[in-house]
């Protein structure tokens, strides 16, 4: 076989120049798209990224709203319970006032009952003082019969209701 120098130098300037077209022509807008491509793709990561951050720190604000959501519940509970072991205090105060105003008027209403019972016990003691001086001075009677008749009528008052 023998080697030819116009072939290998046709078949170089026909690779070279071939080279320069595919570059120009194909692989220059191959590579462009396949740089698009991979430029999209890491676009497409880093918003992955993003929005895995975002989501993240949504997650973590919506843990503390969550916790200041219980405290605050607890603390409306706390003050629930502080409201109303003061409204029951005030109420027991309440009650025991009434019931000593009561107390008071019961035994004002008792205190004049009894006044009333012992004007109306000495109109009676009085009635019968008289009656008796009336009946002492219609009969001249001894001592003895005079002891019986004011016994007597000490146990007709104190057997009047």
């Amino acid at each position: 076989m023998e080697f030819v120098w116009t072939s290998t130098v046709i078949a170089i300037v026909a690779f070279v120049l071939l080279y320069f077209l595919l570059n120009k022509y194909a692989f220059g807008p191959l590579f462009g798209i396949m740089e698009k491509r991979r430029e999209l793709v890491q676009e497409q990561i880093s918003s992955a990224e993003n929005n895995r951050k975002q989501a993240e720190q949504h997650l973590e604000e919506q843990k503390q709203a969550l916790q200041q959501a219980r405290k605050d519940a607890y603390e409306i509970i706390e003050q629930a319970k502080t409201t109303s072991t003061k409204q029951a205090d005030v109420i027991i105060e309440s009650a025991k006032a009434e019931a000593s105003r009561l107390k008071e008027e019961a035994v004002q209403d008792i205190q004049t009952e009894k006044n009333k019972a012992l004007a109306a016990v000495r109109s009676e003691v009085s009635g019968l003082s008289v009656k008796i001086a009336s009946k002492i001075l219609d009969k001249q009677i001894d001592q003895k019969a005079q002891e019986q008749l004011v016994d007597q009528y000490l146990n007709e008052v104190g057997g009047k209701p």
